[in-house]
């Protein structure tokens, strides 16, 4: 009875997942996962606040709502799709993936099924010969909007019009497709040149009551199911009261700047991502919302600036990427003087190493909490509120 409830919770072995290194606790129960997580988080923060309990995830499963595929050949020149092993460039064959979109892995086995007969071959990094590199596939988890993103070394897709109908009749649920040129010697997925050939070229999703319109190369949260958790935990600990003048800084698409914009009296929302912000300004107008604005710019930059100019702010909202926030931004942050800085992070070991400086900077850490964005890996996002 004892090692049947050892073994509650886990799951059957992946057969690659020594390889691939994406879900390195796949061996754990979800359990013993979140025990491990809570205790690796409290551990960190324990010399700025005590944590909240942590958030997990209900049904911790093919969450994943991006999901990428490099294509290539085996040694029998047969083709393949998957994700490269773990530190290099060979391809694990993967048809299906517990974290991932389980729609997303279907419609990439599906063209992996078409290339023979469109005389469509993978790309190969060593001779640079070949056509299809990447593929990516984006799912509104709300909506159910499906974007492939068909990531080729030249412009053209031999016969594209009967490739797109092919693939239609297998996977009508198809929303848009976009081709992506990547002619590059480069480990980046996308390139700059990209041409819709099926549907409007983006797809949308709705989280905490808003509508976000999602480019290929625009950053969303990849959990919208945790993420609504982690974004109604940041509102409670921003204690908006519809006065407030608000930045929020890496917005992305806006997400969180948009669900702060219906609590606060002015939004400024900064991304340095091109399309990012061309569909942060879309979803404003979409969603109705007049009093956020978006600019494209260094976050450190933009947040200089505007304390060089004196002005004020009373809470800042920021979500930097992992490697965490850079000095300029905290020495700025710190100048202006925010009455409250909201932290979310995908990385506590650099939301540590930030906090050191804030709190150095006359800031305490009143509230903290962690949430289970990424179950099977290590990985923890968290939210921090800091008091002035």
């Amino acid at each position: 009875m004892q090692q049947k409830k050892q073994n509650e919770g886990k799951q059957k072995v992946c057969p690659v997942s020594s390889k691939c290194g994406g879900c390195r606790w796949i061996h754990k129960s979800y359990q013993e996962q979140l025990e491990a997580k809570s205790i690796f988080f409290r551990k960190l923060m324990e010399p700025y606040c005590r944590p909240e309990p942590m958030i997990a995830m209900e049904k911790p499963t093919h969450y994943r709502n991006k999901v990428h595929a490099v294509f290539g050949e085996d040694r029998r020149h047969n083709v393949i799709s998957g994700i490269y092993e773990e530190k290099s460039h060979r391809i694990v064959p993967v048809d299906s993936c517990l974290i991932e979109n389980q729609k997303a892995d279907e419609i990439i086995v599906s063209i992996r099924g078409l290339l023979k007969s469109f005389k469509i071959r993978p790309y190969n990094e060593d001779t640079g010969f070949g056509l299809l590199r990447h593929v990516l596939v984006r799912v509104g988890h709300a909506t159910g909007q499906i974007m492939v993103v068909l990531v080729l070394s030249s412009p053209v897709l031999p016969s594209k019009n009967n490739f797109v109908r092919a693939l239609l009749k297998l996977h009508p649920e198809i929303t848009t497709i976009v081709l992506n040129v990547n002619d590059r010697d480069t480990s980046m997925i996308l390139g700059d040149r990209e041409r819709t050939i099926y549907g409007k070229g983006y797809i949308e999703d709705r989280l905490c009551g808003k509508t976000f319109r999602i480019s290929p190369g625009s950053f969303y949260q990849v959990n919208p199911v945790q993420t609504e958790k982690l974004y109604t935990k940041a509102m409670e600990y921003a204690c908006l009261t519809g006065r407030e003048r608000v930045v929020d800084a890496y917005c992305g698409t806006g997400t969180i700047g948009m669900i702060a914009a219906d609590h606060a009296g002015e939004v400024i929302g900064v991304e340095l991502n091109r399309d990012a912000v061309r569909d942060a300004v879309k979803g404003a107008r979409q969603n109705g919302i007049r009093n956020i604005s978006f600019y494209r710019n260094d976050a450190g930059d933009f947040l200089l600036e505007m304390a060089e100019q004196g002005e004020g702010l009373d809470v800042l909202l920021m979500d930097p990427p992992r490697s965490g926030s850079s000095e300029v931004f905290l020495n700025a942050a710190a100048r202006i003087a925010p009455k409250r800085i909201v932290y979310i992070s995908c990385n506590p070991e650099t939301l540590v190493r930030d906090l050191r400086l804030l709190t150095k900077k006359n800031y305490r850490a009143a509230k903290a909490v962690a949430v289970d964005m990424f179950p099977f890996t290590d990985s923890v996002e968290a939210v921090v509120q800091l008091l002035r």
